[in-house]
């Protein structure tokens, strides 16, 4: 099992490229389900996630090949409707393949998800949007059974926001006879990057982007070729890792108008910003200054920078206030960040950062993806050196994050355990 070793105390400068965005990614891929043919993807990052779906999607019947950051899949001849556990349960975004299925073939049989480090993530919005669209669901030993000679187009409200179950019923939506409208609709950039790719492949999608998605059934798509945003979150965790350090740092291949949130609270806290088109210049030349958060659903502050920006504000002046409102668990990360030396308290869905003024080294443990991402952010400032296990985690969703930490000054390595 590999660890990350980071010795801390350098200045970051330089260029770093952002990768292709895993979450637009992952229901991309899974939309080839959709269409007989060969559809093809670039700047698609390769992420352990990305292969698990490509698996998943083989495992169906489709024909998949990986040329660098270039994915071609071809699902015109499907085998298999059936998502098997031992598939499913390495990957939540897995259950994406359930509703192109169902519009497609009329039928599936995809596994229940199981649990996750940072909080319950039930299905029960993806299902019932499905049943009024016009399925029938069944729950069976542990699967999810899904049937409908044709999908009919229906006015669906999501109780909460989605980001999958917005996505998932929208390709449904997209084969259904007549016209599906969703309402409360999840509003993030990679839903829209979805939207426009199904627009490419032939579908009629009005209002991605804003919480009433309107959708025309057709009786077909067609095969197309598109091209993965770039990862906000990624952006925003080099963002992060600049402001820590003191650092110069411009990121390329990003998008900062999907940053709004993150960039508004680097701001507040002292970090200087320039934007030019798909690049972000980071320049911190002063100390960083306490900034409270609240995470919310797109456009506000992402719950997948919480952690990041925790380690930001555990070396701030004063004290801030981070509170979590998507999911229940999402501050397992507070206790190996005392193992660091960060001062923070928990209560509940809140957070109180006191600043520090310095981290030290220590051997701590990766919990989940975000988790492991603010663990090699606070190693970067500490003093001495850190050891991140359970790096697995990190793999599942940053590009070889050490290479570019290192290509802009970190101390940073990847070794065998």
């Amino acid at each position: 099992m590999d660890i990350i070793v980071v010795e801390g105390g350098q200045r970051l400068s330089g260029t770093v490229a952002i990768s292709g965005a895993k979450n637009a990614a992952l229901p991309i891929l899974a939309s080839a389900l959709l269409t007989g043919g060969e559809c093809t993807y670039t700047n698609v990052p390769d992420l352990q996630d990305i292969r698990s779906i490509l698996l998943l999607l083989e495992s169906l019947g489709a024909t998949t090949s990986a040329d660098g950051n270039t994915v071609t899949i071809d699902a015109a001849n499907l085998a298999a409707s059936e998502a098997p556990y031992d598939l499913v349960r390495k990957m939540r975004a897995s259950i994406l393949v359930l509703c192109p299925l169902v519009a497609r073939l009329g039928y599936a049989r995809v596994s229940l998800p199981g649990g996750c480090a940072i909080g319950a993530r039930p299905i029960n919005l993806h299902l019932k949007g499905l049943e009024r669209l016009g399925a029938s669901i069944e729950i069976r030993h542990g699967y999810v059974e899904a049937r409908a000679s044709r999908l009919k187009g229906a006015d669906i409200y999501f109780d909460t926001v989605t980001v999958t179950g917005t996505e998932n019923i929208m390709m449904a939506a997209a084969l259904a006879e007549g016209t599906t409208v969703l309402r409360n609709a999840a509003r993030e950039p990679e839903v829209v990057a979805l939207a426009d790719v199904l627009v490419q492949m032939g579908a009629d999608i009005q209002g991605a982007g804003t919480s009433v998605v309107t959708i025309q059934g057709v009786s077909q798509l067609k095969p197309t070729r598109a091209e993965i945003i770039p990862d906000r979150i990624e952006a925003g965790t080099f963002m992060a890792a600049a402001a820590l350090t003191g650092g110069d740092v411009t990121l390329t291949n990003c998008r900062p108008d999907h940053l709004s949130a993150v960039c508004d609270k680097l701001q507040q806290a002292g970090i200087n910003l320039d934007p030019k088109g798909t690049t972000l210049r980071v320049t911190a030349d002063r100390p960083i200054e306490s900034v409270d958060v609240r995470t919310q659903t797109y456009p506000g502050f992402p719950t997948d920078m919480q952690a990041q920006f925790m380690v930001l504000m555990s070396c701030a002046q004063g004290q801030s206030i981070i509170k979590e409102t998507i999911f229940e668990n999402r501050f397992i990360h507070v206790s190996e960040l005392r193992r660091l030396g960060a001062d923070i308290t928990v209560s509940g869905d809140t957070a109180v950062v006191r600043g520090v003024k310095a981290l030290w080294g220590a051997p701590v443990m990766a919990s989940d993806l975000r988790a492991s991402a603010s663990l090699v952010l606070a190693g970067l400032v500490a003093e001495g050196v850190t050891q991140i296990n359970r790096v697995y985690h990190i793999d599942r969703g940053y590009e070889r994050i050490e290479e570019k930490l290192r290509q802009i000054g970190a101390s940073i390595r990847r070794e065998k355990a």
